[in-house]
């Protein structure tokens, strides 16, 4: 072992504070024993290069094997991911159009309900014009009334019904939506 300081120089300083040659080497000796002694417990918690290389081509190798994995587990994950999207984005798609062919069919009907209760306020009003004729003035103004507040619940009914019907859109939509969302957030968790 080297030592860090020259020990014949420490022996010569001691012996010129007035200890004699043999305590000072005594001395000196004792200090190289307890010098030795500290470096070998430091040793032995020292790692040489040789072991560290090795230890560092370990962690190296686990880390590439963790690697490969990850690749692999996020491949089959992210096409699990996209085949999931994609029945999500079929079936959004799906519940669209029936959405759409549901509003169109009431939209139909509405007409058609419009078309109905006009021809039979047409049918009505020529009926109360032959009344009106018979000086039954007060009885057409009534029907006429009553014709035009059923005219106003029918669209009114009819709005009420539409809205209902945009109502239930907007919530599958919404629902599909957060749906994805939820979908692409998990993904973006575990990637």
């Amino acid at each position: 072992r080297r030592l860090f300081f020259d020990t014949h120089a420490l022996v010569c300083l001691l012996e010129q504070n007035g200890f004699t040659t043999q305590q000072s080497e005594v001395i000196v000796s004792a200090l190289v024993k307890i010098m030795n002694t500290n470096l070998d417990m430091i040793y032995k918690d020292m790692v040489t290069k040789v072991q560290q290389e090795i230890a560092l081509q370990q962690v190296m190798s686990h880390i590439s094997g963790v690697k490969k994995d990850m690749i692999i587990l996020e491949k089959s994950e992210f096409s699990a991911l996209r085949s999931e999207n994609e029945k999500i984005k079929l079936e959004l798609q799906q519940i669209k159009k029936e959405v759409m062919d549901e509003i169109t069919k009431v939209c139909t009907d509405n007409k058609l309900n419009l078309n109905l209760e006009k021809t039979k306020v047409k049918e009505l009003v020529s009926f109360d014009y032959l009344l009106l004729e018979t000086s039954q003035h007060s009885q057409q103004d009534r029907a006429l009334t009553q014709t035009d507040r059923k005219i106003d619940t029918e669209v009114a009914d009819l709005k009420t019904m539409l809205e209902t019907h945009k109502l239930d859109n907007i919530k599958y939509l919404a629902g599909s939506i957060f749906t994805c969302l939820t979908v692409a957030l998990g993904f973006y968790r575990l990637w």
